[in-house]
C-alpha cells in the first residue's frame, strides 16, 4: 500500500543499501553525517502501532541490525535512534552513527552546528560507509 503524492513511498529516500518486501534500508544524504541510516517500512503507515506483533519485530529487527553494525566496525561515540515522522508521516527509523568530533555533537543533528565539520575525518568516514552498506546488505539479507 503507498500513499501518492508520499515522498518515502515513491523514491527510496536515499542510496539503496538493502531492500525485501517489508522494509529498506538507505544511506540518507545528510550533508556533514555519512553515517546517516534510515529503516523505512514498505507500506505506508504513520506509526509503529499501525504494525502487527510480527512486522514490529521485523521493523525492529532491522533496526538492531544497522545499529549493531555501525557500532562494531565504525566505534561511534553513540548511536542516536529517531522515529519522528512530523515532515514525512511515513514510517521510517533513523539510525545515525554520531562521533564526538562531529559539527553537531552532543546536539541533534538537526539543530545547529557547534563546530565546525572536521573534513578529514568526514572523508574517511565516508569511505567506511562504502564498507558498511556491503555489511549491511549482508547481515539483512542472512
Amino acid at each position: 500500500m503507498t500513499k501518492a503524492g508520499c515522498p518515502l513511498c515513491e523514491l527510496d529516500g536515499g542510496l539503496l543499501v538493502f531492500k525485501n518486501d517489508q522494509f529498506r534500508v538507505i544511506q540518507a544524504v545528510e550533508a556533514g553525517f555519512p553515517a546517516f541510516y534510515r529503516v523505512i517500512w514498505a507500506a505506508h503507515v504513520a506509526e509503529f502501532s499501525e504494525l502487527s506483533l510480527y512486522e514490529r519485530s521485523a521493523c525492529m529487527n532491522a533496526v538492531v541490525a544497522v545499529e549493531q553494525v555501525l557500532r562494531e566496525h565504525l566505534q561511534p561515540t553513540k548511536i542516536n535512534l529517531a522515529a519522528l515522522g512530523n515532515a514525512v508521516p511515513h514510517l521510517h527509523w533513523h539510525v545515525i552513527a554520531r562521533f564526538d568530533w562531529d559539527s553537531h555533537f552532543p546536539g541533534s543533528v538537526w539543530a545547529a552546528p557547534l563546530c565546525t565539520p572536521d573534513a578529514e575525518r568526514l572523508a574517511q568516514l565516508t569511505l567506511k560507509c562504502e564498507q558498511i552498506n556491503v555489511l549491511l546488505s549482508a547481515k539483512l539479507s542472512a
